[in-house]
């Protein structure tokens, strides 16, 4: 009997849809929270033709281990966790599962934008501790107000669709983005700076815009601004963010990931009344988890497929 060859899913699970569509090929799990190491072993262990990248690094290591490597596809939008440049050496394509959890990161963007305007965490802690603050909160009304959206690929531009809905006018920036439509007004960033009311990032991490909001970017904006990151943490430089919601140029954040991941504790966020924070899960539900493994599972297939 010809063994199967093998898929590698730098994760501990893939969903029942994407494992049917793997029936031909061994599936094998890399945990939780792999190290690149780990990575590297199982590489090395198996062989794998297809990696379907959830956590962890891969790097040139884990592609020297894997010989018989035709396809790294990647089990979301981002792709920074892979080394592009050793992957585009060995010809190796990284194809991405792009807008397969759009709605669902696009969902928790504008949860995020919410709880910062209408301070839904701070005032559900003073009533559970006994307060009533009726008479002295006053709440943030986005109807009429202006969001700037830093990336309009597909979970910018439901953001923005639902962000229009409200009443809030868009401003967008994406340098790629074409035949954008009508309720999304082009800007270039000093536009959105100085004009946006809050500004929510949907851009890929890459070296051009590392550290995109930073102590400079952050005094050029309009004081009181609304931060809103459900992309990438080093698109933000962490203590320049952190002085500026203590100064009050910004006024709240609402923060999904982070420069480094897991958070450490403690963080210099921690307690910080005005920054909400989730543990990168805008893109975890149960049906992003569905759509997430059978897009990468079927880029995997279309390449190994020819």
């Amino acid at each position: 009997m010809i063994p199967r060859k093998a898929v590698l899913v730098t994760g501990a699970d893939l969903a029942d849809a994407a494992l049917a569509l793997l029936r031909d090929y061994e599936v094998i799990y890399a945990g939780k929270a792999p190290t690149e190491d780990d990575i590297v072993a199982l590489c090395r262990r198996h062989d794998p033709v297809a990696i379907i990248v959830r956590y962890g690094q891969v790097g040139a290591a884990a592609m020297a281990a894997a010989p018989s490597l035709k396809v790294i596809s990647k089990h979301g939008s981002g792709t920074d966790t892979i080394d592009k440049t050793a992957a585009a050496a060995r010809g190796i394509p990284v194809v991405a599962a792009a807008g397969a959890n759009a709605a669902a990161v696009a969902e928790h963007a504008l949860a995020l934008l919410l709880a910062c305007a209408k301070s839904v965490v701070a005032l559900d802690a003073r009533m559970h501790a006994g307060h009533w603050d009726k008479a002295t909160h006053k709440s943030v009304e986005l109807e009429g107000r202006t969001v700037g959206l830093i990336g309009l690929g597909a979970i910018g531009l439901r953001f923005a669709r639902m962000a229009d809905a409200m009443g809030l006018r868009v401003l967008g920036f994406d340098p790629y983005a074409k035949d954008l439509p009508p309720y999304v007004q082009r800007a270039d960033l000093p536009t959105i700076w100085r004009e946006a009311d809050a500004i929510s990032l949907h851009c890929p991490l890459t070296a051009d815009n590392a550290k995109l909001l930073n102590a400079q970017t952050l005094a050029a904006c309009k004081p009181g601004v609304i931060i809103v990151n459900t992309a990438r943490g080093g698109l933000i430089d962490e203590p320049a963010l952190l002085a500026a919601i203590r100064s009050g140029q910004v006024a709240s954040a609402g923060l999904d990931s982070f420069a480094v991941e897991p958070m450490s504790a403690p963080h210099p966020f921690h307690g910080e009344r005005r920054i909400t924070l989730s543990p990168h899960i805008g893109g975890v539900t149960a049906d992003a988890y569905v759509k997430m493994g059978v897009a990468a599972a079927r880029n995997a297939l279309a390449v190994l497929n020819g």
